[in-house]
């Protein structure tokens, strides 16, 4: 069983050192540990430091396999159910980038913590668009026409430039927003009439797998897709970014040519 980061802590008097066990005692309360319960109910502190430090490491060796650098690679930390304080603690140990699911969410923490750049990855309804317009480094879940419009309209009412990703629904899981791939390209096309939204990559979802590595085809399908369509000319189009990957996989797509992954258990919840 695995325990977020400040749910479970420990009294000033014993706080943890690494590697450290303790009985458990869920009452007693201290910030910015992960604190992960094993099968005979012991507490085994994880430091979010270390946690950052092993996720960065991974990094390293998946972007050398593909003939890169980890400076190749952007790592969003995806902060929904984690706590401010265990952010800004995360902010201050070199993490910039967040990712929230929710729009609410996502406003309350660029409140705390403006000086971090703030990605939308949740899927977003039309309504709610308004909200995220101007405050969004990256809007990551760009699925639909009228979603684009209605940015668009956003984006020229504010004077701002919108930046997006196109998701991409390459596992054709019906529970899973994101266009077809055989849509990309048609897509791409019709968007120079959108004169404030700039699509910078593309993003897909691949399934839960407890094996990353079964999601392999998924990655390279949508590399291929990138690489294909980077060939053409498009307006308001520049196919920099490939988001994949998330806590279970984002070695296997940093491997299959991502350049950015949204972690948020191996940051905050290890197991």
């Amino acid at each position: 069983m695995c325990l977020p980061a400040g749910v479970l802590t420990l009294p000033a008097n014993e706080l943890p050192t690494r590697g450290r066990t303790h009985g458990f005692a869920p009452t007693d309360y201290v910030p910015c540990f992960n604190l992960i319960v094993n099968k005979e109910f012991k507490v085994i502190i994880v430091d979010l430091q270390e946690s950052i430090a092993i996720v960065r490491n991974r990094i390293v060796a998946a972007a050398a396999k593909s003939g890169r650098t980890a400076s190749d690679i952007m790592l969003v930390a995806v902060s929904k159910t984690v706590d401010s304080d265990t952010v800004r603690r995360a902010y201050e140990l070199g993490i910039t980038d967040f990712g929230e699911n929710r729009v609410q969410e996502f406003n309350r923490k660029i409140e705390e913590l403006s000086q971090a750049r703030w990605h939308l990855i949740g899927r977003l309804q039309t309504n709610k668009a308004k909200d995220v317009v101007g405050r969004a480094a990256l809007i990551h879940s760009l699925d639909r026409w009228n979603l684009a419009e209605e940015l668009n309209k956003r984006g020229l009412q504010q004077g701002v430039e919108v930046s997006c990703l196109l998701q991409v629904n390459i596992a054709g899981e019906e529970q899973k927003a994101g266009i077809e791939p055989d849509e990309v390209n048609s897509f791409l096309e019709s968007l120079g009439q959108l004169e404030a939204l700039r699509i910078d990559g593309l993003m897909t979802m691949a399934p839960l797998l407890k094996e990353g590595e079964k999601a392999r085809p998924v990655f390279k399908e949508l590399y291929h897709i990138k690489e294909k369509m980077s060939k053409n000319r498009y307006n308001n189009v520049n196919l920099r970014y490939l988001s994949m990957g998330m806590s279970q996989d984002y070695e296997v797509a940093i491997e299959e040519g991502a350049n950015i992954v949204r972690v948020g258990s191996a940051i905050f919840h290890p197991e």
